[in-house]
């Protein structure tokens, strides 16, 4: 048994048993994959992949667990390589981050700019997507830590950790109704107006909806997309009023909209960082979560590393006084 052959199982079965797909993701050849998996099977005594002629349908019982062990072998073998490295030389090495446009947009680049000072012979690696694949790319271990609001909780084997609260504000052209209302903006008044925001899933976006479902009201919404940017090129063109995170909006370049503080409508969110149970994080790590969430010291996340549920992580951050974006 060799580790290339436990890799390949791993990674065929992540590829959806596609093994030319797995074969350019590795740079191998198809053959040489379907030879290894073959070999491994043989000496196991045991398929590990159904068959129907050269194609593979689907993994067998006794394969879905040899191929969960793998993965746990494999996670294994990164962290000894991780080991040799964070001795040998605690400045160097690689770290991949994943989260969305909002993140990387407006709140991560003067700590990117900290770290690098830190750390200039650390790869930095800026992975965006949706909350969804943030979160996978961290459980999957292609990211070494997922920053989002939303969607990492349906992943168990992420420790997450709560790093700041923000809220939203409406944006609006000078020109819009809303931009000279009398006293402060509510619930009912915003159901009046076709709404832009973000797309479902996204950036807080299951509070927004909340909101309104609180006052039995059903909202215009009439344009959504992944990020502020995109919601606002559409404000200025006069679609409707735009619903952003608060620190999506900056006052030179959006100078040209009116921002309509509305954190007392919604119900604020949470940013968290995750990254996956027994992952080894070398110094620099910790130091990238520090500059992140400051609050986040090391001997904190330490903690939660050793915490085995979710609820003892939760437990552990409950007294945790966040910081509000």
């Amino acid at each position: 048994m060799k580790l290339q052959q436990l890799r390949y199982i791993w990674e065929v079965a992540r590829h959806d048993l596609n093994v030319s797909s797995t074969a350019q993701s590795l740079f191998t050849s198809q053959p040489g994959i379907s030879k290894q998996i073959r070999l491994l099977e043989d000496e196991l005594g045991i398929e590990i992949f159904a068959r129907n002629g050269k194609h593979l349908t689907h993994i067998t019982p006794a394969g879905e667990e040899i191929i969960r062990v793998s993965g746990q072998v494999l996670s294994q073998v990164d962290r000894i390589r991780q080991l040799s490295q964070e001795f040998s030389n605690e400045k160097q090495g690689a770290l991949a981050v994943a989260t969305t446009h909002t993140q990387a947009r407006y709140v991560m680049p003067p700590l990117v700019k900290s770290f690098i000072q830190a750390y200039p012979e650390v790869s930095l690696n800026l992975h965006q997507g949706t909350p969804q694949q943030i979160a996978e790319m961290a459980a999957e271990g292609h990211a070494d830590f997922a920053i989002a609001t939303e969607a990492m909780e349906h992943f168990n084997d992420l420790i997450m950790m709560p790093c700041y609260r923000w809220n939203r504000a409406v944006v609006v052209p000078k020109d819009h109704p809303l931009a000279t209302l009398k006293g402060p903006l509510t619930v009912e008044r915003l159901a009046e107006e076709p709404i832009v925001t973000y797309v479902f899933g996204f950036t807080g976006r299951s509070k927004l909806d909340e909101a309104f479902s609180k006052h039995g009201l059903t909202p215009q919404i009439v344009f959504t997309a992944a990020d502020a940017d995109v919601i606002k090129t559409y404000v200025r063109m006069g679609m409707g009023a735009g619903i952003i995170a608060s620190m999506a909006y900056d006052p030179v370049a959006d100078s040209d909209l009116v921002c309509i503080p509305a954190s007392h409508l919604f119900e604020a969110s949470v940013t968290k960082i995750g990254f996956r149970r027994g992952s080894f994080l070398r110094g620099y790590m910790y130091h990238f979560v520090s500059l992140f969430a400051p609050h986040l010291t090391q001997d904190l996340v330490m903690k939660a590393q050793r915490m085995q549920t979710r609820a003892e992580v939760a437990a552990l951050f409950a007294d945790v006084e966040l910081p509000e974006y």
